[in-house]
């Protein structure tokens, strides 16, 4: 009994000078730079993104985040990153669709656990894709687009930007709750869709908004719908695919600020605070209004409801349309 009390007496004295130690490093976070993982290319919608938040945290919040571009395997890389880095807010990332809601359905091994291995700090922007057809298609329409399905005997053809890709998953979304067939035609990357699709190759895009951008305003494709719950700012005109008869239709990219599991619940209070202070600022919207984006926002208990129900959606267009990886 003797050694016992004793051994507690002297756990408890180094628990006791270990506490303070380890509230005092948390109280004075960060005093060193934040690295923020963005596991796509640099200069492409995600990055871009990023860049703008980290901007706004150092200009705002005096907040030091480095940009660390960790692309490959659909974003898995550079959120297997973050997963594995120590939790003391020092590392950060930039989920997406693709890695935390559609990525564990399409890859048979995942690195991380999307529901399981992160921290949700806030959701950040969303973005629609395009339904588009080619100036000299005769759709102009959902439901012409919908009625040419139901009459050609294979269906519409599709293209895509790549297999799993919101776009592609999308175009399958839609035309099962249509009741239609398209032939999905997978490229690499969206500018051979949109020539093939001026070229009549194929017959409609579901097309990231910047990768059409320059098309739609000289007039060479059509915009016949968006994917967003609401229209886009920037398209003002163009319907979405839910006020065009399917009702409740919503499928966009979106993406989350995001930490290792365990990461000090004060910590992600404060970039919980920062990140929607900076989402509300005039230009941070303006910024993503002019890339076809909205900014999002919510507590990480929001978040989370949110990334489960993506999780469930897009795991299920993926199983149900037998997506595989090219």
């Amino acid at each position: 009994m003797r050694r016992r009390d004793m051994f507690l007496a002297a756990m408890g004295t180094t628990l006791a000078g270990l506490l303070p130690n380890a509230a005092h490093a948390q109280g004075n976070w960060p005093d060193r730079p934040i690295r923020l993982i963005v596991p796509f290319p640099p200069a492409g919608g995600t990055d871009v993104i990023s860049r703008e938040i980290a901007a706004r945290l150092g200009a705002m919040a005096g907040l030091n985040l480095v940009v660390d571009n960790r692309p490959g395997a659909g974003g898995n890389i550079g959120l297997d990153a973050v997963a594995k880095a120590a939790p003391d807010g020092y590392t950060i990332g930039m989920g997406q669709t693709a890695n935390l809601a559609i990525n564990p359905a399409l890859y048979p091994r995942m690195p991380y656990d999307p529901l399981r291995d992160f921290a949700l700090v806030s959701t950040v922007a969303s973005q629609p894709n395009v339904l588009v057809v080619a100036k000299s298609a005769p759709y102009r329409t959902v439901a012409d687009l919908v009625a040419a399905a139901r009459a050609k005997r294979d269906g519409l053809t599709a293209g895509n930007a790549g297999n799993g890709t919101v776009g592609h998953l999308a175009g399958e979304m839609f035309a099962r709750r249509a009741g239609v067939d398209f032939v999905s035609v997978p490229y690499r990357g969206a500018g051979p869709v949109a020539t093939d699709l001026l070229a009549g190759r194929v017959d409609l895009f579901f097309a990231n908004p910047l990768a059409v951008k320059g098309t739609l305003e000289s007039g060479d494709l059509r915009a016949i719908a968006v994917t967003s719950a609401t229209r886009m700012r920037s398209l003002p005109d163009v319907p979405t695919i839910a006020e065009s008869g399917y009702a409740g239709f919503e499928a966009v990219n979106w993406t989350g600020l995001v930490a290792p599991a365990r990461t000090p619940a004060p910590i992600i209070a404060r970039l919980n605070e920062e990140v929607r202070k900076a989402l509300r600022q005039d230009e941070v919207v303006a910024r993503l209004a002019g890339e076809g984006s909205e900014p999002m926002g919510s507590t990480p208990e929001e978040f989370r409801a949110f990334l489960t129900a993506e999780h469930e959606k897009w795991g299920r267009v993926v199983r149900d349309a037998r997506v595989q990886l090219d």
